[in-house]
């Protein structure tokens, strides 16, 4: 089978011919039909995983994926041959993921995609839907509450815009002019233009109390250090980026954490469902094919993602 790897970590991902995967007990075949690109998968292949976890080469790349089961390893079940399915599939300790014409997938790890929901949208959803669906639990997100979120154009950003406005939030999205359209449309409030200078500023000038609620997805420890002025008192500060410093927000009287996402089966269930009852909308910023992964990667790599690319195969 065709799919996007890499011989080593630090190497170019490339397409090789491969053969293909079979699902072992608790285990699920999906001919896969498109793949949701990710950040981490690129960073998988930089080697930020390596000396952590098992691996194996040639390792295909991707987490996020949608196809038809094609068979059923020992002991599965509530699926069958020729279910539409989404979910995760990067398995490093086999050298498993998503960019591939087939892929394996643990079923615990598997969800049916819902009538109404394309396979594009489903393989965009498992892992940056879930995060934002966990980050805004975990927050504590409620009616009336201003949470402010940055990285609100990428992936995870646009689907925490839309869950937080959903829960009667009052939508704060760091966004450029010409993107902030785009984020008020899936639910923002109003925006930040973060190219204009430093955020919180920018936040406190209108809000001199601070907001109550600050989700970051795009900021590392020395961004979030800057942006966290903003959250007021007695607020909360989450991200996806584990830049958190939980102790040092704590002596500010603000609750801090990162999200360790690790995403069910009824998760996946979850916001497949809500955007198959039109609450939920996946913001895809480009589609291509297998063969242009590696590029759709790089352009990753660069920045400026604008909601999810996916991958079809």
């Amino acid at each position: 089978m065709r799919a996007v790897a890499v011989s080593e970590f630090g190497a170019t991902p490339e397409i090789m011919e491969l053969p293909v995967p079979e699902p072992g007990p608790g285990q699920v075949q999906v001919r896969m039909r498109a793949a949701g690109l990710n950040p981490f998968d690129w960073k998988v292949a930089d080697g930020v995983l390596g000396g952590k976890v098992r691996h194996r080469f040639p390792l295909v790349l991707g987490g996020d994926g949608a196809g038809e089961v094609a068979a059923l390893g020992g002991g599965v079940t509530g699926f069958a041959v020729g279910d539409l399915v989404f979910g995760l599939f990067m398995r490093l300790r086999d050298g498993g993921g998503s960019y591939g014409e087939y892929a394996v997938a643990d079923a615990v790890g598997l969800a049916r995609i819902p009538d109404g929901v394309a396979v594009t949208d489903a393989a965009a959803l498992p892992m940056a839907g879930t995060t934002a669906l966990n980050l805004v639990a975990e927050a504590g997100v409620a009616r009336g509450q201003t949470v402010l979120v940055v990285g609100a154009t990428g992936g995870v950003g646009t689907f925490v815009v839309q869950l937080a406005a959903a829960r009667g939030a009052h939508v704060i999205a760091t966004a450029r002019p010409d993107a902030a359209d785009a984020v008020t449309a899936l639910g923002a409030a109003e925006t930040v233009d973060h190219s204009a200078g430093p955020v919180a500023a920018q936040v406190l000038a209108r809000y001199p109390h601070g907001v109550d609620v600050l989700i970051d997805v795009a900021s590392d420890h020395a961004g979030l250090v800057a942006v966290a002025p903003a959250v007021r008192w007695g607020g909360v500060v989450g991200a996806s980026t584990w830049a958190v410093d939980p102790e040092a927000l704590a002596a500010r009287g603000i609750r801090g954490f990162n999200l360790d996402n690790r995403p069910t089966a009824a998760d996946l269930g979850q916001v497949a469902d809500e955007v198959a009852a039109g609450r939920l909308r996946v913001a895809i910023e480009s589609v291509v094919p297998l063969e242009e992964a590696p590029a759709a990667l790089a352009r990753s790599r660069a920045g400026s993602a604008r909601g999810k690319t996916v991958i079809t195969i």
